[in-house]
């Protein structure tokens, strides 16, 4: 028998990035959800696409709006995205409401942000899956919000010899990079937990 926790609990085994999702409803009133299901689809045109459960409130909205966008979450905004994730609460409340080109609601400080024209909608199993043309998009150097097997997390990227140095780990010698005292005794360390 096909178990669906267990299902789920091996698909947070993917790593993904955390969006918020903007629209419009049919009154102007902005709306929005927090999202992890985002993926690029295409670069001629420029295409995106995210999904929404059947069993949404804001099911209708997204169905009916014209445009909608895509924030990519900078890691400093994991309040956001629980903000955004809560039913119930006004989650514009005390932000600016300034549009988008193409008029979708903008979050401010994001990673990244795909300003969409609605393309297609396609029924998965219990979710909806939303196509967009991408019509705008703007991009700022941040550490992306991460999520992983139900819980946020960071990258950590390889450290590089300039980021070494920077830490008091290692110097440049001329010839090559080589540890100083104090890289030499977190190796050790290092060394001794991984050998328990």
């Amino acid at each position: 028998m096909f178990d669906p926790l267990a299902f789920r609990s091996a698909l947070g085994s993917f790593a993904t990035g955390v969006t918020i999702v903007t629209a419009r409803d049919a009154s102007g009133a902005p709306v929005g959800l927090t999202a992890n299901s985002f993926n690029s689809v295409s670069l001629d045109p420029p295409m995106v696409l995210w999904s929404l459960s059947l069993h949404s409130g804001s099911l209708p909205v997204f169905r009916d709006a014209e445009n909608w966008a895509v924030h990519v979450l900078a890691a400093d905004q994991q309040p956001m995205s629980d903000r955004f994730a809560t039913p119930g609460v006004d989650k514009f409340d005390g932000l600016a409401l300034a549009d988008g080109p193409e008029g979708a609601p903008l979050i401010e400080g994001c990673a990244a942000r795909f300003g969409c024209r609605a393309r297609f909608e396609y029924e998965g199993g219990d979710h909806a899956i939303f196509l967009g043309e991408v019509l705008d998009f703007d991009r700022r150097e941040a550490e992306p919000l991460i999520y992983h097997g139900g819980q946020y997390g960071r990258i950590m990227r390889a450290p590089t010899g300039a980021d070494l140095e920077r830490e008091g780990l290692a110097e440049d010698t001329g010839e090559k990079l080589s540890l100083t005292e104090r890289g030499e005794q977190l190796l050790e360390a290092l060394e001794r937990v991984a050998k328990r």
